[in-house]
């Protein structure tokens, strides 16, 4: 039992490691999209009080996080170079407001998913794509501090470069929507 145990927090701390090499980065203003992309905010049928995804932030009990540039990258382009397919690329800002153990990265894979409604079928969620900035190699898992604040980016695949990229926000891994955002891809 004691292996298994052992085995299991292995697969996890690795699992969660190679989520914290992915993501991607563009300078912006706070709180808005770049001129690649238009937002749309879209209202949740029903969110937990104590958590609220607003104007680009969401402010949940432990964590607050603002959106702070949104950039769709070509294979190609610089942040996507190695990529074998357009990305989309958020910059954030997370702030640890409860002092509970978390960064960057954990923090945002826990709270959001991406998705494209490209298919007439399936859900399409999107995969998180590779860390296009080498100035977050460093700083993507480091724990932050009770009110402290540390930048990160985050990619995500495109199946197209035509269909908007719908953000969503929840906690429990899923289980209860907070609320969402549309990106235009241009």
């Amino acid at each position: 039992m004691h292996r298994i145990s052992k085995l299991s927090v292995s697969v996890a701390t690795v699992g969660i490691a190679a989520i914290a090499l992915v993501g991607c980065s563009s300078a912006g203003s706070p709180a808005a999209a770049d001129e690649n992309s238009t937002v749309t905010v879209d209202a949740p049928a029903a969110a937990p009080a104590e958590a609220s995804f607003v104007d680009s932030v969401l402010t949940t009990k432990d964590v607050v996080i603002a959106i702070t540039d949104v950039k769709t990258i070509q294979v190609g382009e610089e942040g996507n170079e190695y990529g074998k397919k357009p990305v989309i690329a958020f910059r954030y800002d997370t702030t640890n407001v409860s002092g509970k153990e978390t960064d960057p990265t954990t923090a945002w894979m826990f709270l959001f998913e991406a998705y494209q409604d490209n298919d007439p079928n399936a859900e399409n969620k999107l995969g998180v794509g590779s860390l296009p900035d080498d100035a977050f190699l460093d700083s993507q898992t480091n724990k932050i501090k009770q009110g402290g604040t540390v930048p990160n980016a985050i990619a995500y695949e495109l199946s197209d470069t035509t269909t908007p990229v719908k953000l969503v926000a929840s906690t429990f891994l899923g289980q209860d929507e907070i609320g969402s955002m549309t990106f235009e891809l241009r």
